[in-house]
């Protein structure tokens, strides 16, 4: 992942921006200044979108565009340090019979599986993220999620995905959850951290927009829909709010941050969705594991098996993939 730069002072965000996280009055009048979500607009350009026809060349480039962007997760209880040790392996060779498959972007694991996670991808280039900060309720004193965040740092995780404290933002106590957020920002030191907004308890877009300019204004490098343990999880308009977050804060500031939609995105189908919104909502720029992810993991067989169908002209059967 590039360095995207989250520091005020160094990049030179513009001054309404840093006076808007003065004091919870200023931080409060700039959340509540943002323009409203058009729900009905919003929820019929994503239908729209979401029926673009994609040609055959077009199509296997959106798969393996898709399988770079892919985060391949285990955050199960039973996970077990093997369990860990064979997402390595897949996310290095996702279809061991097609080397020219692209490698996934990360692997997501708890905190006290980054270490095996790190051992398996030395090398590779693949990213190791954690998971932090009482994922996935987020229930815990901030004491504890930033000795969270540390183990997972300590341990070698490129990547923390962390959730904001949706009670706290619910209740419009919006500084404090922004304060939370810069420090665990600090706590990561040079790994970069997407915050999690569980979008599924936002309840308006309004919220969702807000929550994702709090974020980004907390120096979040990527904001991530959901934790995948929330109903519902990732969807196209919720998706189409935070990406044109992230557009509007690089129109206003030049810092690219990403976008990260997680659960429920299990189909080759699905994901080509996101990926023309990404496009038609950001910009092609954010085409690139760097600026997008699928927070996944049922959804990599379904691009494989896809991959094989536009390679071959017909389709292969599940039993041609690894099951996770």
């Amino acid at each position: 992942m590039t360095a995207t730069t989250s520091s005020s002072a160094a990049t030179g965000t513009p001054s309404p921006l840093t006076d808007a996280t003065r004091d919870e009055a200023s931080l409060r009048r700039f959340l509540h200044g943002l323009p409203g979500v058009d729900q009905v607009g919003v929820e019929q350009r994503a239908a729209g979108l979401g029926t673009r026809s994609i040609k055959k060349a077009a199509k296997l480039w959106a798969i393996d565009t898709a399988i770079s962007m892919v985060d391949l997760t285990t955050l199960e209880g039973a996970d077990t340090q093997g369990k860990v040790r064979a997402l390595a392996a897949k996310a290095k060779r996702p279809d061991p019979e097609r080397p020219d498959t692209p490698r996934v972007a990360a692997v997501c694991v708890y905190p006290d599986m980054v270490e095996t996670a790190v051992e398996a991808l030395r090398g590779t280039g693949i990213h190791v993220a954690s998971v932090a900060t009482g994922f996935p309720a987020g229930r815990t004193s901030r004491e504890i999620k930033l000795a969270d965040t540390k183990i997972a740092v300590d341990a070698g995780a490129a990547e923390i995905d962390m959730v904001i404290d949706r009670g706290a933002f619910l209740e419009g106590r919006y500084l404090e959850v922004f304060e939370e957020i810069r420090a665990i920002k600090a706590a990561c030191g040079s790994a970069h951290l997407k915050v999690i907004l569980e979008t599924g308890e936002l309840a308006t877009y309004d919220n969702v927009r807000r929550a994702s300019w709090l974020a980004l204004l907390a120096g979040g490098d990527f904001i991530k829909t959901s934790t995948g343990k929330v109903s519902p999880a990732a969807t196209l308009p919720v998706t189409h709010v935070m990406l044109q977050a992230v557009r509007d804060w690089f129109v206003q500031t030049g810092e690219l941050r990403g976008v990260k939609p997680a659960g429920g995105i299990r189909t080759t189908k699905d994901a080509i969705k996101y990926l023309v919104a990404v496009h038609e909502v950001a910009g092609e720029q954010w085409l690139n594991p760097d600026l997008f992810r699928f927070g996944a993991s049922s959804l990599l067989n379904d691009l494989l098996l896809q991959r094989r169908t536009q390679a071959d002209g017909h389709y292969s059967g599940p039993d041609y993939v690894t099951v996770d």
